[in-house]
């Protein structure tokens, strides 16, 4: 029986130590690998973050900028139409002004140029006459 006792004490008892030490050895070891690669990951994530806000900055000082540019492009706009109106001298003047200022803000797009039709497109190669020998043929060239 004392035979049959340690048999099965020695095994469980190296079972615990080992469960032990393998507790300890990844309690202690592995804590510097995950760390630095924690960090690291900390500091992507950071650097990203601010990437993200910089690019918000950007953007809405671009719309605030974009915002003024249009006020002030109206406030110009209506300081015309108002010298028009107040310094042209009689109606047909005052009208012309008008509609020219007014012209730029309503003009039609443009049509698109297209080429004439009658004309052939450049050739890559040089023409030859019906019955003549092309470049590649064997006599090309050659006196006879």
């Amino acid at each position: 029986m004392e035979h049959s006792l340690l048999v099965w004490l020695l095994p469980t008892l190296a079972l615990v130590a080992g469960v032990a030490i393998g507790f300890l050895v990844a309690r202690l070891l592995p804590n510097a690998v995950p760390n630095s690669t924690q960090r690291q990951l900390d500091d992507i994530q950071e650097r990203f973050d601010s990437y993200q806000n910089e690019v918000v900055t950007h953007f809405n000082s671009t719309a605030t900028l974009v915002k003024k540019l249009t006020q002030s492009y109206q406030e110009v706009q209506d300081h015309l139409a108002e010298g028009a109106n107040r310094l042209a001298l009689d109606e047909q003047t005052r009208q012309r002004l008008l509609a020219a200022l007014h012209a730029d803000a309503a003009q039609a797009p443009r049509e698109r140029l297209t080429p004439p039709r009658d004309q052939e497109p450049p050739r890559d190669y040089a023409p030859k006459s019906p019955n003549a020998p092309g470049m590649l043929d064997e006599h090309y060239g050659l006196k006879k």
